[in-house]
């Protein structure tokens, strides 16, 4: 299993918050490679969570210490090296 050092989960993120304000949150810490805001597919609207690649793992390292916990827009966020996805089972009930 291949863990993505770099890759972060940010959590607990005001609706209002645009990709580019996390770009500049996290360039605090270092070069920001991506960030990605997920969209709810039925209805469009953010679904509160991103995904930010940091460019080096000690940038990621930094951006964990000094942003998890921040205010952002009277949210507290959360963020945390990013987990590989669940597997998942083709049945669906």
């Amino acid at each position: 299993m291949n863990i993505d050092k770099k890759k972060l989960f940010v959590g607990n993120l005001p609706f209002s918050v645009s990709e580019q304000r996390l770009q500049e949150l996290f360039e605090r810490a270092g070069a920001v490679t991506s960030v990605a805001i997920p969209v709810d597919r039925e209805t469009g609207r953010k679904r509160g969570f991103a995904f930010v690649e940091m460019d080096t793992q000690a940038a990621a390292e930094e951006a964990v210490k000094i942003l998890n916990g921040t205010d952002l827009e009277g949210r507290q966020i959360a963020v945390n090296p990013s987990q590989p996805p669940a597997e998942r089972s083709g049945r669906r009930w």
